[in-house]
């Protein structure tokens, strides 16, 4: 954005309406500024220069046969199709937000998804100038953070995650992270239905978990880091991540759409520790491909909650999400949001990865500054999880060094093991 638009932030959207998109996207903006279906008193033009939205921009794209969403208003008043599509580019006062998250989010998406002129609307991009994207918070550890708390100057961050998913008592956790540890990786996180269960409250996981932890430290050297599920209401998780902190943890999870930003900002006030940012639920609101929000406006809004890390799911996964989706979410994450602001997040790959998911990992986002995560291409590795683990580390290995996976195999048998076995079963 210009030096001259400093003073004001945009909003794009993919909208459907059987009426003109031009005049659609007018209501937009005084739907979402100081408008309302028609002019009211004191709304002034004064007052209509200051705090109005701007529509910047109208890119009317193909014209469908059927609605993608029913729509009481229309069918009251006897509007039928064609419906046109659109892009739609709308600028807004900063000084209509000040530095409010929620009131951020309400003004980009909130009553915009009821409005009776559409069939279809979904949030696309969300592009801030540096002076107002410095009055929220910036990410604690970040990308170089993270490196450093886990001790992994260099390659995809190696993790796995607790399975089974929950039903372990403490002491089992405990036990199953020790030899994970042992297995040589840089990151463990609870799964995020895991966080504070009867049968493994964190009062007592954290210190069971963080004991082994430790020794494994003094032994090695090694500080493996630990996403602990915090997610609870606000007050709650500051106590467990205060927890965290005092056990000499260095990461906490919530699960973002739950917690909500208050939640998430509260908490990123409250501690450095690096905070997994888990988007469960987010398919809610996104699979759609006329309804919801788009990943670069969604982790936008989480960034500017001070996230650490944001979950992409993973290439050739199990989740429904097309690859070309995981990859433009790990560019999202790696893109700082303004010129001026490292504020750059770890993306995190999930999702039915294993060694050969390096290969188009790697071709597709040519870095390897992420969180790799493993549950299956670790833990059933044949060879065990100390194989799995090595597997995806050789695999990365050859990847970067422009090495075909089928050729490091043949020196390397934890990679050859996981090429016969995981690629008979994804094939």
């Amino acid at each position: 954005m210009s030096p001259s638009t400093a003073d004001r932030f945009e909003a794009s959207y993919l909208i459907e309406t059987p009426l003109d998109p031009r005049e659609i996207a007018e209501v937009m903006a005084g739907e979402q500024s100081c408008g309302t279906f028609t002019r009211v008193a004191g709304e002034t033009d004064e007052l209509r220069e200051r705090a109005r939205a701007v529509v910047t921009n109208v890119a009317v794209l193909e014209t469908v046969d059927e609605p993608s969403l029913p729509n009481a208003w229309l069918a009251r008043k006897g509007v039928a199709g064609p419906w046109r599509r659109a892009r739609v580019t709308i600028s807004f006062p900063v000084d209509n937000v000040g530095a409010n998250l929620a009131t951020l989010a309400s003004i980009v998406a909130g009553n915009l998804y009821d409005l009776g002129e559409v069939t279809g609307l979904r949030l696309d991009t969300i592009t801030l100038p540096w002076s107002f994207r410095r009055r929220f918070a910036m990410p604690a550890q970040g990308i170089a953070g993270t490196r450093r708390l886990a001790g992994a100057a260099s390659g995809p961050l190696v993790g796995s995650i607790i399975k089974p998913n929950v039903g372990l008592s403490s002491a089992e956790t405990a036990a199953l992270v020790a030899s994970l540890c042992e297995a040589g990786l840089d990151f463990i996180k609870d799964d995020e239905i895991c966080a504070d269960p009867v049968h493994a409250p964190l009062a007592q996981r954290v210190p069971a978990v963080m004991e082994v932890v430790r020794r494994h430290e003094d032994r090695t050297g090694k500080a493996v880091m630990i996403a602990f599920n915090i997610t609870d209401e606000t007050d709650a998780m500051r106590r467990h991540a205060d927890l965290v902190a005092r056990e000499g943890g260095s990461c906490v999870m919530a699960s973002l759409n739950w917690c909500g930003f208050s939640g998430v900002e509260t908490l990123r006030r409250s501690t450095d520790l690096a905070l997994h940012g888990h988007r469960n639920g987010y398919g809610a609101i996104s699979r759609h491909p006329l309804l919801g929000i788009s990943f670069q406006a969604y982790q936008t809004l989480w960034r500017l909650a001070g996230v650490d890390h944001m979950h992409v799911h993973g290439l050739q996964g199990k989740f429904a999400q097309e690859d070309e989706e995981v990859v433009s979410s790990a560019k999202d994450c790696v893109t700082p949001l303004t010129d001026g602001a490292d504020d750059r997040v770890m993306p995190a790959f999930s999702s039915g990865q294993w060694a050969g998911t390096a290969q188009p990992t790697f071709d597709a986002i040519g870095h390897a500054d992420l969180l790799f995560m493993a549950g299956g291409g670790i833990l059933a590795h044949p060879g065990g999880p100390a194989a799995g683990v090595a597997s995806i580390r050789q695999a990365w290995e050859a990847v970067a060094a422009g090495t075909p996976l089928a050729e490091a195999a043949k020196a390397h048998p934890e990679l050859e093991q996981a090429l016969g076995f995981f690629g008979q079963a994804t094939g």
